[in-house]
């Protein structure tokens, strides 16, 4: 996802732990969230949720499944 394009959240896969994890952060479908930032090696991502901004590992974003993806 490019960065500072807005994108509502669709799905949620990976491990069932780290999805339960995400879902407390606010990443829940129906959500809108924006990457901000990304470090010069691409990992970690900041990504802002629910007016919150968060860094995720770059595999953990990869379970966040937004509409159009």
């Amino acid at each position: 996802m490019p960065l500072n394009h807005w994108c509502r959240i669709e799905r949620l896969e990976g491990p069932q732990g780290d999805r339960d994890r995400l879902i407390d952060l606010g990443f829940t479908p129906g959500e809108e969230i924006v990457v901000t930032n990304s470090s010069p090696l691409g990992d970690p991502l900041v990504v802002r949720v629910r007016d919150a901004l968060l860094a995720l590992r770059r595999r953990e974003a990869a379970w966040i499944w937004v509409e159009g993806q």
